[in-house]
Parts: C-alpha cells; structure tokens; sequence
C-alpha cells in the first residue's frame, strides 16, 4: 500500500507561520467530509466518469484481446501517437515496464520535424503498429501525426495499411471514429465522458500494459483499493483528501504556490510531467489562486535547481516519491579510500541517501515536502498512484471551487492555430 508522509510540511517541523499546523487541518475536517460525500453522490449520479473505469471488465477484457492479436502478428514495432494525458500516460508506463526485450513503444507527442525524420526512418513499417489516441479526431497533432504514419504504412502494406492501425477514440461519432469505419480501422473506446488527462484506466494505459506483458488485473485491482481508501470520510484515511488540505494550506495560506512534484526514480520521471498536466489543465483556471505544478526528477535536479528552492523566494513546496525495493547494483569496493563512504553500497542505497539529504536540508531552511512512498514500482502500486492524483485533483477542484473538467484556455489556442493554418501560411 502506498504511504502518504506529510511530516515535512507540519507546523511541528518547520515552524507555525510556514508549515501546516494540526488547528488548520482539523478546520477542513468538516468541510472535506462534505466533499467526500459530495463526490460519492455525484459518482452515483455518473459524474467523474473517470472514476469508473477501472471496473469496466468489458473493455478491460477487449484490450487483452486486442493486445492478442497484436503479439500473434508479431510486431515488433509500436508507435503510440497521443497528446496530453493520451501521450503521457503511455510514457509513463512505457519508462516503468518496457524492458529491452518488450515491443519497441516509440510515443510521439511532437510536430518538430527533425525529430520526426530522425526517429521515422529507424522504423521497419513491415513489422510496425500505429495506435493513433484522440476522443474525436478534431486535434491538429496527433491528427497530422497519424496521415503521416498512416501515409508510410500505406507504402509497405498498400491496401492492407489498416490492419496495422488501432485508433482509441469515441465509440460512437467524431472525425476519427468515421474514417476507422471507412477504412476498416479497429477501435479500442475513449469513453466521452472521460478526459484525456483523466484516461489512464481506459484502453489509454491499459493497452501499453498488455503490449508489455504487464499485469492489467494488477493495475485496475490497484486502483479499485486506492478508491475504497478515498472513498473514507475521516481525513486521517484517506489519503487524496489528506494531500488536497496541505496542497491547499501551503498555496492559500502560507504563499506557496508552486508545487514541485520530484520523483526519486528514474522509471517514475514522466509521472511527474504527468501530474503536472493534470493539475495545470484541470485548476490552472482562476487567476487569485490555484495550484502551480512544476515536474522535476531526483537527483538530477538536486543540482540545477536545489540552490534555489533552498535559498530562493519561498514559493515552493515539494511532493516526493519514492519506490522501495530497487534492482540490485552495487559500487565496487576497491575503490580510492577518499570514497570509502560510498565503497559496497547499492545505487539504491545511494538514491535513498540522495532523497533524504533533500528532503532534510529543505527541512533545515524550513521548507515543507511531502512524501509519496511506493513499496515497490509494480502494477498494483502504480494503480494506487494514478486513482489517488486524480482523486485530489477533484478534491481540490471543491476546496478551491474550481470545475476540474474542461480546458477552455487550451481550446482558444486550439482555434487560432486552426485559423493560422486556413489562411494558407507558408514555413
């Protein structure tokens, strides 16, 4: 079971007028049980369509199959074309189980045309899947994206291009969803009610586990006890609601508005992007106070941007995460005897060492974190992870009266570059 430690962001160890006392946490005591009641009704209601995903065996059931027939066709290739939460969340899970003898899962979630060469012509399109993810179609990457891998698939494969091609996208109307029935395209469903950012427990994140042979059951049955455990009205249990208080307390009351999110572990470095997204689209919508996310990853980070959070304006607070049992690799012993201290240690030791020196000298200054512990990076725990981020999102949507679905201000960017393009506008 994941730990929530909020020790670093307490009043008792970083002072009452910059950490979060016990007198303000029990004054949302009342108010997030509210919330917590507020959000089971509305759930029973068929609101945060999201939130029932995990328990959809009928498509859990069809990604497995899908992903069957995938394998039996012996692909060797996929590119997973998504933006957002589409492409994100595939990274996240491609950094956490793809492994060198896993399919190779190439995400593209960039219009950058030297990229797109550069990685295009490493890819044998005999052998290659093209999973293109959009709810409708409408949405100029992964849309322009798709035309030109479907393009390159058309050349090797002629008439039979779409046999190598899984949209997920709206089962029932959109642009994409006519042109897979006019082509033959299969489809995988993006439920309408379920957002991007919010799709991880649609075909979204469960077909890049079952291409790499990971544990779906795990995942969702991981997701389904975070979502008991959110579901407890006492603040002390349940952890989303507990973290949405201090994210509240530290931007509302105490000015710190950036929330750094900092995974220790190289395989959870796009969970940070990903979070990041989820907070920035679903409350980045009120210009007196919301949350600021910002992503980063230890330990690299401890040494371009430490000197600030330490010593810099006091706007930050950090949301680590940490995993516990790591591969084993150690540093050799017969090593110079000025780096004794580190002589027969494993690189998980050091990472843990690495981590509480930061959590610890941000303590010192008197600068609060909290903690995210992961026993260890599997399924089941990621699951656990996924259900609980997104279950504050919505809970902190009620703390700061803010709908945490739609993204109006990306939709008028949207628009613009969809007029820029009309008018014909040359490179």
């Amino acid at each position: 079971m994941l730990h929530l430690d909020i020790t670093g962001a307490s009043a008792k160890a970083i002072t009452q007028s910059m950490g979060v006392p016990d007198v303000e946490l029990t004054s949302l005591r009342t108010t997030m049980k509210r919330h917590v009641e507020e959000w089971l009704k509305e759930r029973s209601n068929g609101e945060h369509a999201w939130s029932m995903d995990p328990y959809d065996r009928q498509t859990i059931e069809r990604v497995k199959e899908t992903a069957a027939s995938v394998k039996a066709e012996g692909i060797q290739t996929v590119i997973w074309i998504g933006i957002g939460g589409s492409g994100l969340g595939p990274k996240v899970l491609q950094e956490a189980f793809g492994e060198p003898e896993s399919v190779e899962f190439i995400v593209l979630d960039t219009l950058d045309p030297a990229f797109l060469l550069r990685t295009l012509r490493t890819v044998n399109w005999r052998q290659t899947l093209v999973v293109v993810a959009s709810k409708s179609g409408e949405t100029l990457e992964p849309m322009s994206l798709f035309f030109l891998c479907y393009d390159e698939l058309k050349k090797v494969r002629k008439d039979k291009a779409h046999e190598r091609v899984i949209a997920i996208t709206d089962p029932e109307k959109g642009f994409l969803h006519d042109f897979c029935l006019d082509q033959g395209i299969h489809m995988l469903p993006l439920p309408p009610a379920v957002g991007g950012r919010f799709s991880i427990f649609t075909p979204i994140g469960l077909l890049p586990l079952a291409l790499f042979d990971t544990d779906i059951d795990s995942f969702v049955r991981g997701a389904k006890e975070m979502d008991t455990i959110c579901q407890e009205t006492n603040l002390d249990e349940n952890p989303a609601a507990l973290l949405a208080c201090v994210q509240y307390i530290l931007d509302t009351k105490r000015n710190y508005n950036v929330r750094v999110i900092m995974p220790y572990s190289e395989r959870l470095r796009s969970i940070a992007g990903w979070n990041q997204q989820l907070i920035a689209e679903s409350l980045g919508k009120k210009e007196t106070s919301n949350p600021i996310p910002l992503a980063a990853i230890g330990t690299r980070d401890q040494h371009s941007l430490l000197q600030q959070w330490m010593q810099g304006p006091r706007r930050t607070w950090h949301l680590f995460i940490t995993e516990g049992e790591k591969p084993r690799l150690t540093v050799p012993t017969d090593i110079h005897p000025a780096y004794s201290f580190m002589a027969g240690k494993t690189f998980g030791q050091l990472m843990d060492a690495c981590y509480e020196g930061t959590s610890q000298a941000l303590l010192t200054v008197k600068r609060p974190s909290v903690t995210i512990s992961m026993p260890r990076l599997d399924t089941f725990h990621l699951g656990q992870l996924f259900f609980l981020m997104m279950n504050e999102v919505v809970f902190l949507g009620k703390l700061y009266r803010i709908d945490p679905y739609g993204q109006p201000g990306v939709e008028t960017g949207k628009t613009i570059t969809r007029g820029i393009l009309s008018r014909g506008r040359d490179e």
